[in-house]
């Protein structure tokens, strides 16, 4: 059987494939409510045969948005959009995830497509928060070091996200933990300088995030998965380092982690990273080598050959995929017919599953 095309199993929720839609902001939002084009844009892709279809950065509170125009789920009014999506993924017979996230210091900004500019106080922005009072760059404005109740506060932000997220009928949990964001931000010495416990050693800058697993773990069903997206490298170093990530997934293993997914940097400007086909991939390989815990390669996974070659090698058990499937919401049954894998698609469209 086609690697690519075999079903995974991660508690109870079993996945028909190995191939996902990686969390792509979409910046569509009013006052973080999901809409008709979310609706289109993720069921697209359960239509053309992702097996996990993954919500963009999910705001857990209005000042964890990355712009204001982000997805959220800091209130019960946003439950009942997001259900209808749900809904109609699971007719489609994919899983669907969300990925809860706050951004921290890279917060408060416009849409890409209208500049990706720090947005003030009288423009609707807000006060942007981070483990230490350090900028990300010279126009994204000075953080606010978060107190001890501050960071209580964004515990229980995503353990009530999370309560809402299984009303809203997700199945999968992502705890985005890269990329620069909040999470990140107090795991790398690069971005924590504090000197309490969240701060200083290695233990203390991975509290935050296990105090949100165990917060996300105590809400969420024994027999649905938790995911954490890690940046695995910080690309320079005397960051966040791959020891670190091998590490980091040994004890979200037994923390009730159920995959890593990994990416890499996004925590400091100005790096020269050596992107290509697949250059993520060595991490997801190196953490499920040295850990065991199932792992999600990501980055520049653009052909079916390419998606086959990492899970039948045994590099990483899932591939996501971002700009892929923006090019191509059906990637998944194009990959199924090049690599001469027997999948069922929607009855709609069977009539072309066979080109004559």
């Amino acid at each position: 059987m086609i690697s690519l095309f075999r079903p995974l199993k991660l508690r109870e929720v079993e996945l028909k494939n190995r191939i996902a839609v990686s969390p792509m902001c979409q910046y569509s939002s009013r006052d973080g409510f999901a809409n008709e084009w979310h609706l289109v844009h993720l069921g697209s892709r359960a239509v053309g045969g992702a097996a996990l279809v993954m919500s963009e950065a999910t705001a857990v509170s209005p000042e964890g948005r990355i712009s204001i125009d982000d997805l959220g789920i800091w209130k019960d009014e946003h439950i009942g959009y997001l259900k209808k999506i749900t809904d109609f993924i699971l007719q489609q017979h994919a899983v669907p995830g969300i990925q809860l996230a706050h951004a921290g210091r890279k917060s408060s900004r416009t849409s890409q497509w209208k500049g990706d500019k720090l947005l003030s106080i009288s423009e609707g922005g807000w006060d942007i928060v981070a483990p230490s009072a350090i900028p990300f760059s010279a126009d994204t404005g000075v953080p606010t070091a978060l107190t001890p109740d501050g960071i209580g506060k964004v515990i229980n932000e995503f353990k009530a996200a999370a309560i809402r997220a299984l009303k809203a009928g997700f199945l999968v949990v992502e705890i985005h933990a890269a990329h620069g964001y909040l999470i990140h931000e107090f795991m790398s010495p690069l971005t924590n300088k504090r000197t309490d416990d969240y701060g200083g050693s290695f233990d203390n800058r991975i509290r935050l995030l296990l105090d949100i697993v165990a917060a996300v773990r105590s809400v969420w069903p024994d027999g649905y998965p938790v995911f954490v997206r890690i940046s695995a490298i910080d690309w320079r170093d005397d960051g966040w380092t791959l020891e670190d990530s091998i590490a980091l997934a040994a004890i979200l293993k037994d923390k009730g982690v159920d995959l890593v997914d990994c990416s890499s940097g996004g925590d400091v400007p100005g790096l020269t990273i050596p992107a290509g086909p697949g250059y993520q991939v060595q991490f997801a390989e190196k953490i499920r080598k040295e850990t065991g815990i199932p792992t999600g390669a990501v980055g520049i996974i653009t052909t079916p050959a390419q998606a086959e070659a990492i899970i039948s090698s045994g590099q990483a058990d899932m591939v996501s995929l971002a700009r892929e499937f923006l090019r191509d919401p059906y990637f998944p049954l194009r990959a199924a017919m090049e690599l001469g894998a027997d999948i069922q698609w929607p009855l709609q469209y069977d009539r072309a599953k066979r080109k004559k």
